[in-house]
């Protein structure tokens, strides 16, 4: 990316050198970022630049560009935290460009906290960097509906209105190629068929153990923001599915976005806001677990400790809330199965989110409950590691990567010739859906507990699901 047309940049800054092994140096350093939080000069020396991280990055994988490797972007955190570099549109581009899936951490011999690297830099870029006029227009857009479910709710009636009216299939043909901007036709692309449950985006109904008896978990569930709107039904089949296992299922009815989105584009003021409103809802101590069905989501909550750790105030309510967070298949593995799952004879294929198995380092949970399902056959896929360009906001900011890795993982998908696809983070299954649909014909693609449920109801995954959505399944519970 060129820095032509870039507007002027911030100057570097005078910001002193953490202490070390308790010597305290007088020396200040002119770095290109500010004092709160810049990237752990510590964490940067831990990289060795030996190169195993190169075939787990996506973007190197595409490009074969050593500044689009996490190396290359360790290298250039190191050089703009020396001052020897400022923040150039060049250099911000090469960062924009990570998809933040952490691949690089488990690949990494030398164990290199990239996560808290990147982190760090994105806040610097966002407060640091000066971004061009339409590129803050278009993200301040995006964080402006997203986080927010009653914006949401309004984004998803226009979505049914334009459904409705012919308007999508009009910008998804020949006539949207020519007239629509390119970043209309990306959302018509990404968007889900909505329906009149996502409009009204309601939360789940809390439930009691499925047959009378006490309580083996009481979980907290949390619905998300994007989830509870474009995918409800994941909610829904959740808080059934928690029940079937015999666990009681609470839902606060005030929670709202977790922060995740906005923590990993590098908006940390109103992430962690939001992150605290969130440990507010949660930190009832009746509570053993909190079920997260978001892999976005749930990265970012196992850390609620580390995030808030400067905060007097919230650090230990909100350590107390993290260490109660588990992807929802944890606590189905950990509940083990009902008596009563029914045959389910599906070919499937299981995908990796990227912040459930990179970023939380849970693999084989997913796995073993669906292996449970009788006649249901799990499939791995080529490069099943590979992220599938969704990456929270990035494939509405990185659009022609984001189209890339999405068209690699669709072929992926195809290769194994399986019945449908499931995936523990809605981010995935719209972009694997889309990916699937414009290379060449639709794939269905559940959330694990949606298999779930379908075996638990002996009936298609897709019951929880309304009248004219992906499956055009029925909603019935």
């Amino acid at each position: 990316m060129s820095d032509e047309g870039m507007t002027p940049q911030l100057p570097l800054v005078e910001s002193k050198p953490p202490v070390a092994a308790g010597r305290v140096s007088a020396a200040a350093v002119r770095s290109a970022f500010d004092s709160h939080h810049p990237p752990d000069p510590d964490l940067i020396a831990d990289c060795v630049h030996c190169g195993f991280c190169l075939p787990a990055c996506p973007t190197y994988v595409l490009w074969g560009e050593e500044m689009d490797s996490p190396r290359g972007r360790i290298l250039l955190m190191d050089l703009a935290q020396r001052g020897e570099r400022p923040l150039t549109g060049d250099m911000v581009a090469h960062w924009d460009a990570c998809l933040g899936c952490l691949a690089c951490v488990p690949a990494c011999p030398s164990g290199v906290a990239y996560d808290q690297l990147l982190e760090s830099t994105r806040q610097q870029v966002e407060r640091r960097f000066r971004r061009p006029l339409r590129e803050r227009m278009w993200r301040g857009g995006i964080f402006s509906v997203l986080p927010h479910p009653a914006a949401l709710r309004v984004a998803a009636g226009a979505l049914w209105l334009g459904q409705a009216s012919g308007l999508r299939a009009w910008l998804a043909g020949s006539g949207g190629e020519r007239y629509a901007p390119a970043l209309v036709q990306t959302l018509a692309r990404l968007a889900p068929v909505v329906n009149r449950r996502a409009v009204l985006g309601r939360l789940p109904a809390p439930r009691r153990p499925a047959g009378g008896g006490p309580a083996r978990l009481r979980v907290g569930l949390l619905a998300g923001c994007v989830q509870r709107v474009m995918e409800p039904h994941v909610n829904d089949a959740t808080a059934a599915v928690l029940a079937a296992y015999g666990a009681e299922v609470r839902v606060p009815r005030a929670q709202r976005c977790c922060g995740a989105l906005e923590l990993h584009a590098g908006r940390e003021r109103p992430a962690l806001d939001r992150a605290r409103r969130l440990v507010a809802e949660f930190e009832d101590p009746a509570l053993d677990r909190i079920a997260v069905n978001a892999a976005g989501c749930g990265a970012v909550l196992r850390t609620l400790d580390r995030l808030l750790a400067d905060d007097p105030e919230w650090s230990e309510r909100a350590a107390a809330v993290a260490a109660k967070v588990r992807d929802i298949t944890e606590i189905l593995d950990e509940l083990g199965p009902p008596p009563t799952l029914q045959p389910l004879p599906l070919r499937v294929a299981y995908h990796d989110a990227c912040h459930l198995a990179h970023a939380q380092g849970v693999r084989e949970a997913p796995r073993r409950v669906l292996r449970a399902i009788p006649g249901l056959e799990l499939l791995e896929i080529p490069e099943g590691d590979l992220c599938c360009g969704s990456a929270g906001t990035y494939n509405l900011t990185e659009v022609a990567a984001s189209r890339d890795l999405g068209q690699r993982k669709a072929a992926n998908l195809r290769s194994v010739e399986a019945d449908c696809v499931v995936a523990g983070n809605p981010g995935c299954l719209l972009q694997i859906r889309a990916s699937m649909a414009a290379s060449g014909g639709a794939l269905p693609a559940f959330h694990p507990v949606e298999l779930i449920a379908g075996s638990l109801l002996a009936s298609d995954p897709g019951r929880f699901r309304a009248p004219g959505s992906v499956s055009g399944q029925s909603d019935r519970i």
